[in-house]
């Protein structure tokens, strides 16, 4: 039946992730971590970074991992095709929708007012993934990584996967001496 679970678990998140896969992420995170306890945050918060840093959409990366871990190649093959087919179909049809109603207050309001609630998901997912580095070197490192990283990728424009290579680096090579 975990085979079941796999397919609602990401079928269900991706059918409601409103905006890709960053904003898909918040509510895989509830199916995978606290919901079917298949990663815990710390596992979550590693394949994250590391899919981050490999090229492809995230959505996929995440189903392809876990749904290997929980059932192997054909849990890997139903996460995917629970992650793609919803929002395949859905863009399928509500972009022949929203082009024919364009011009709708309506749809004009839905498209607007859904991007602060997924602002709201992104902010609290990363509160919590924030926690467990807190703990493990202290608040302020992690405050000062998480405030370089967002001005390399900010202000400097340097490419997400490189800030994330230079955090593994600065992990493995020089936070064993500043622990």
């Amino acid at each position: 039946m975990e085979w079941l679970e796999l397919i609602y678990g990401f079928f269900m998140a991706n059918l409601l992730g409103y905006g890709g896969g960053p904003s898909s992420i918040p509510l895989m995170y509830q199916e995978i971590v606290p919901h079917y306890g298949w990663l815990t945050d710390e596992q979550f918060s590693n394949m994250l970074a590391l899919g981050n840093a490999l090229p492809g959409p995230i959505a996929t990366k995440i189903a392809a991992y876990v749904g290997y871990g929980v059932f192997g190649w054909a849990g890997a093959a139903l996460a995917l095709t629970a992650t793609v087919l919803p929002s395949a179909a859905a863009l399928i049809i509500l972009l022949q929708a929203m082009h024919k109603y364009k011009q709708s207050p309506a749809v004009k309001g839905m498209t607007l007012l859904v991007q602060p609630v997924i602002a709201v998901m992104m902010t609290v997912l990363t509160i919590t993934m924030a926690q467990g580095p807190a703990e493990a070197i202290g608040f302020w490192q992690t405050l000062i990584i998480a405030a370089l990283a967002f001005a390399a990728i900010q202000w400097l424009k340097l490419h997400p996967a490189l800030v994330i290579v230079a955090a593994f680096a600065y992990g493995a090579f020089l936070l064993p001496y500043t622990v």
